[in-house]
């Protein structure tokens, strides 16, 4: 008899519940939602909300709402959600002084209730918040990721589908570094169903398709008007949430604890990762022109500033 697994978020607001939503759809785990005490019966709306969908889409696995940290006992995987998300004008870097005290405090619980669990960071600004998180946890640095590069390739993607008509099931790239102005999406590897995207767009297209990347939950936040995205990103840390507890060993984007890889050392960065039952089970050192590796050095740069204005480090 196969034994249950067990996801906790933390963090019920748009992205926890739309992350809770698609994992019970796929059966992937159980799920337990946490949440601010003020805001107990919110989370349990929630999830009986969620739960009472069950025998529509046919799931049987369950999704609980609590206040009450200690419930992420014996969890495989907590997704860290928790924090101020951004409003408009302001940048993911701005909510650095807010968001780490968050996260530190966070860390250490999970560490407490869920010792065994592998700790996967949305909080922005997410590379240093990964890094508050693994300097907190005590975690070894396999089992505490960050969740930007799953998310930043796939808007990548869908903008490249969109200027060729073609499905995005063809698109094939991947965006390192920071998660905000300075990401670095990788142009000269890029493919659709093996076909060179250089081939097929021009430099212009293809760098306006880069700047609005970077650009592209700043967009978001600006359309909505209130709050930040939420969708993809749930998907996109459902993503990297499969490839760990089916061990699927994924070729993903995602931040990693650097230590002399790409040149770098004591940094949380964007790199090409294989995500299986242990985490980050390998970091893959891809080979980068020129200007790619003078972009990722830019990036890496302005990610140690934020970096260095942590309180806790």
């Amino acid at each position: 008899m196969s034994i249950r697994r067990k996801v906790s978020i933390i963090g019920a607001g748009n992205t926890g519940a739309t992350l809770a939503f698609i994992l019970v759809q796929k059966e992937m785990a159980d799920i337990v939602m946490i949440d601010r005490p003020q805001s107990e019966s919110l989370v349990k709306g929630k999830a009986l909300d969620i739960l009472e969908s069950g025998p529509i889409f046919g799931f049987d696995t369950t999704v609980h709402g609590s206040a009450h940290i200690e419930d992420i006992k014996d969890s495989d995987i907590v997704v860290m959600t928790a924090g101020v998300p951004r409003k408009s004008g302001m940048t993911r870097d701005d909510l650095v002084q807010t968001n780490e005290e968050i996260v530190h405090e966070t860390a250490k619980q999970i560490a407490t209730y869920a010792p065994d669990s592998a700790i996967i960071v949305l909080t922005n600004p997410v590379d240093a918040m990964t890094y508050t998180a693994l300097k907190a946890s005590g975690f070894p640095k396999e089992r505490v990721i960050g969740q930007s590069g799953v998310l930043d390739t796939a808007r990548y993607q869908t903008f490249i589908a969109e200027a060729l008509n073609v499905s995005v099931k063809d698109v094939k790239g991947l965006v390192l570094g920071g998660h905000g102005d300075t990401m670095v999406p990788l142009i000269h590897s890029t493919q659709v169903n093996g076909v060179p995207v250089t081939q097929l767009l021009p430099k212009n297209i293809l760098d306006d398709i880069v700047k609005r990347t970077r650009k592209g939950g700043a967009e978001i936040v600006e359309l909505l008007g209130k709050g930040s995205a939420y969708y993809a990103p749930a998907t996109a840390i459902y993503e990297m949430i499969e490839a760990i507890l089916k061990d699927q060993k994924r070729l993903l984007s995602s931040i990693a604890y650097i230590d002399g890889e790409y040149g770098f050392a004591d940094i949380c960065l964007g790199v090409p990762t294989i995500l299986g039952n242990r985490g980050i089970e390998k970091i893959i050192e891809v080979n980068l022109n020129s200007n790619e590796l003078e972009q990722l050095q830019h990036s890496a740069t302005s990610v140690q500033t934020i970096k260095d204005a942590l309180t806790f480090k």
